[in-house]
C-alpha cells in the first residue's frame, strides 16, 4: 500500500498510510477495536476501496480471505464446499487437510452438522484449495477449542507462503508470526520480530520520544526566560531575537496518545458461605440427549476454575447447569448462602434493549449500590470514551454490544462469575486489563477461554471434560497444554506413517555408532558454551537499552541495539531446542 487514506464519517482510520508484505512473511495485524484492521482486508480483497492512494500487487498475487463469517450453502457437506470453491485439485487441498486431521469422513457430513472447530478447518481447506501465496485470516482462533488452535497453530508455523493474522490471542501470534502490523490512530507501522518484540520496541520508542520532547521542553524553556530576561536590553535584543528564531526551527516531537489502557475495576462481591455451587449425580443434556453425565462437583468460594476441553464437549452445557439456566436432567443442583450467579457467554448481547444508551444498559444492570462515577469508570475502562457513553445500543457493533454485556456482568457484585469466552471482540489492551482484574478478584471464577494466556494467569484449577465426564485435571494448565500438543503430535506422527509407504530397504531405527555418540557429545559442549555467550550478549545489550533509557544521546543506534537483541533472543532459542535434542537423545528419549 502506498499513501492510503480511508475514513468512515467523519472518522479517519489511516491517512498517508504505506507499507509492504514480503513473500513468506508471516504478518500479525493488531490495533484497537475500530482502528480499522478488517477494513484493511476488505480493501485488499476489493471488497473495499482506498479514498486515496494505491495498492499495488505483484502479478503473481493470489489472495486467499479467511472471513468470520460461514462460506457454504445450507445443508452442504465438505466435499461439495471443497468442489464448488477449489480451484486446484481436490487430492491437493485434501492432502493438506491431513495435517488439520480432517477425515474423509468429516467431509461427507452436512457442514453446519460439525463443532466449531470442524467448520474452521473446512473453511481453511477451502481457502488452501485456491491456491494463495498470501492468506488474509481474520480472528481465526475464535471460537475454536484448544485442541484445533494448536493445529491451526502448528499449520500456519509450517506455512511456506505469506499471511496477515488479525487475532488479540497473544500467545497465538507469539508462536505464528515474525512481524508485526500496527494499526492505530491513524498510521500504520510495520515491526520485525513477534509480538513479544513488538511490546519492547515500542515501549522503548516510547521513552526515547517521551525523553527527547522533555529535553526540547527545557530548551524551550531556557530560551523563552533568556527572551525574558534580557529581550528588554538593547545589548542583549539581538541575541534574543535569534534565540526566537531557533526556536520556530526547531522540530516539534509529536507524542501520540497511548491506547486506553485504564485498569478495570471490579467492585467487590457480596459475602458468602464457603461453598458456592455444587452438583451432585447431575446430568446435563437436551431432551433425551445426554451431554454430560454423573458430575459431582463443588465449588469453593474464591475458586478460579478453567473448563476445558474440545468443541462440542460440553463446556458451555456445564456453565449453563451451574448457572441454572438449564435445568438436570437428573441429581441436583445447590447453590450457597446469598449465592447470586452472573454469567456471561456469547449470546449475552444479542438480548441487550435496543432502545437503551451505553450507560443506560449498565445502570439498569449494575448493583444497586454501584456510583454513577463506577458506571462511567467501567465504561473507559472497556474502550467507551465520554462521547461515546450515550449512543444508543442499536447502533452499537456486534464486539461494542459484547462490551456492554461484560460491563453489566462486572458490575453485578455477583460473588461467581461463569464467562464464556469472555476475550472474543477485545483488543490486547482491554484483554490485558480484564485478565489482571479477574487474577485479582477475590470472589469465585468459572471460565471457558480459547486464550491461552488469559487461562494460564487467570485460573488456578483445570476442569476437564472429555467422554461426557468432567473431572478435575490434576496438573497445571501448562501441563495440560503440553499434554495435547503432545496427543497431537502422535496422531500426526501416526497419520504421516501411514500415508507414506514404507521402504523395505530402509531401516525403521537407526542405532548411532560410537564415532556418531562422541560428535553428538562434542556438539553438546560447544552448544552449552555458545549459549553461555548468547546469554553475557543479552546481558550486555539489556543493560545498554537501560543506558539509553537514562540518558539519550546523538550516537545513540537504539534500533541497532533492539534489532541485535532480537537476533541474540532467537538464538539462545534455537541452540536451547538443539542441546534439548541432542540431550534427550543422549539420554535415549527419542
Amino acid at each position: 500500500m502506498a499513501n492510503g487514506q480511508k475514513a468512515f464519517g467523519g472518522q479517519s482510520l489511516f491517512a498517508d498510510a504505506t507499507f509492504a508484505i514480503n513473500e513468506g512473511e508471516h504478518v500479525g495485524v493488531i490495533g484497537p477495536n475500530g482502528a480499522g484492521k478488517t477494513t484493511l482486508f476488505k480493501i485488499l480483497v476489493e471488497a473495499e476501496h482506498l479514498d486515496d492512494g494505491r495498492i499495488i500487487r505483484s502479478q503473481s498475487l493470489r489472495i486467499g480471505y479467511l472471513s468470520q463469517h460461514d462460506v457454504w450453502e445450507p445443508g452442504e457437506t465438505g466435499n461439495a464446499y471443497l468442489e464448488r470453491v477449489a480451484t486446484s485439485p481436490l487430492w491437493e487441498a485434501k492432502a493438506q487437510g491431513r495435517a488439520l486431521q480432517m477425515s474423509e469422513a468429516l467431509l461427507e457430513v452436512p457442514i453446519t452438522s460439525l463443532s466449531g472447530g470442524y467448520r474452521m478447518r473446512i473453511k481453511l481447506l477451502g481457502l488452501l484449495s485456491q491456491s494463495p501465496n498470501l492468506m488474509l485470516l481474520d480472528e481465526p482462533t475464535n471460537y475454536l477449542d484448544l485442541e484445533t488452535t494448536l493445529l491451526l497453530e502448528r499449520f500456519l508455523q509450517n506455512y511456506d507462503g505469506a499471511f496477515l493474522l488479525i487475532s488479540h490471542d497473544r500467545e497465538f501470534l507469539r508462536r505464528t508470526t515474525d512481524h508485526i502490523l500496527e494499526i492505530e490512530a491513524g498510521d500504520i507501522t510495520k515491526y520485525n520480530g513477534h509480538i513479544d518484540d513488538y511490546f519492547e520496541q515500542k515501549e522503548l520508542l516510547r521513552q526515547q520520544l517521551a525523553a527527547q520532547a522533555a529535553a526540547q521542553a527545557d530548551k524551550r524553556k531556557a530560551v523563552l526566560d533568556f527572551v525574558n530576561r534580557f529581550g528588554a536590553k538593547a545589548t542583549k535584543a539581538r541575541q534574543a531575537q535569534s534565540r526566537l528564531r531557533s526556536l520556530e526551527k526547531m522540530e516539534t516531537i509529536e507524542l501520540k496518545s497511548v491506547p486506553v489502557s485504564a485498569a478495570i475495576q471490579i467492585p467487590e462481591p457480596s459475602h458468602v458461605g464457603r461453598e458456592v455451587v455444587r452438583l451432585a449425580g447431575v446430568a446435563l443434556g437436551y431432551g433425551e440427549k445426554v451431554i454430560l453425565r454423573d458430575v459431582n462437583l463443588s465449588v469453593a468460594r474464591g475458586d478460579h476454575l478453567a473448563v476445558v476441553g474440545l468443541n462440542g464437549a460440553g463446556k458451555s452445557t456445564l456453565l449453563k447447569g451451574l448457572a441454572g439456566t438449564l435445568a438436570p436432567l437428573s441429581g441436583q443442583r445447590e447453590l450457597g448462602h446469598q449465592v447470586s450467579l452472573a454469567i456471561f457467554n456469547q449470546h449475552v448481547a444479542e438480548i441487550l434493549n435496543p432502545s437503551h444508551t451505553f450507560y443506560d444498559a449498565l445502570a439498569d444492570a449494575a448493583h444497586a449500590s454501584i456510583t454513577p462515577q463506577e458506571i462511567r469508570n467501567m465504561a473507559g475502562s472497556l474502550l467507551f470514551s465520554s462521547d461515546h457513553i450515550n449512543k444508543k445500543v442499536s447502533v452499537l457493533s456486534g464486539g461494542e454490544k459484547s462490551r456492554v454485556a461484560l460491563g453489566q456482568i462486572l458490575l453485578k457484585k455477583a460473588p461467581c462469575l461463569l464467562l464464556d469466552e469472555p476475550t472474543n471482540h477485545l483488543d490486547f489492551h482491554t484483554v490485558e486489563a480484564l485478565t489482571q482484574a479477574l487474577k485479582k478478584f477475590t470472589g469465585t471464577i468459572i471460565t471457558v477461554s480459547h486464550d491461552r494466556g488469559f487461562i494460564r494467569r487467570v485460573a488456578s484449577k483445570i476442569l476437564e471434560i472429555s467422554d461426557g465426564v468432567v473431572r478435575l485435571y490434576p496438573g497445571t494448565y501448562d501441563e495440560y497444554v503440553w499434554s495435547l500438543q503432545r496427543r497431537l503430535a502422535e496422531e500426526s506422527g501416526t497419520a504421516a506413517k501411514d500415508s507414506k509407504p514404507i521402504k523395505p530397504d530402509v531401516p525403521a531405527e537407526k542405532t548411532l555408532s560410537y564415532a556418531e555418540k562422541k560428535e553428538r557429545d562434542r556438539r553438546l559442549r560447544q552448544i552449552e558454551r555458545r549459549i553461555s555467550q548468547v546469554e553475557t550478549q543479552l546481558s550486555e545489550l539489556a543493560a545498554k537499552i537501560h543506558a539509553a533509557n537514562e540518558k539519550i544521546s546523538a550516537g545513540d543506534t537504539s534500533a541497532e541495539v533492539i534489532r541485535q537483541l532480537s537476533e541474540d533472543s532467537a538464538s539462545q532459542q534455537d541452540l536451547e531446542a538443539e542441546w534439548l535434542r541432542l540431550e534427550e537423545e543422549r539420554n535415549g528419549l527419542i
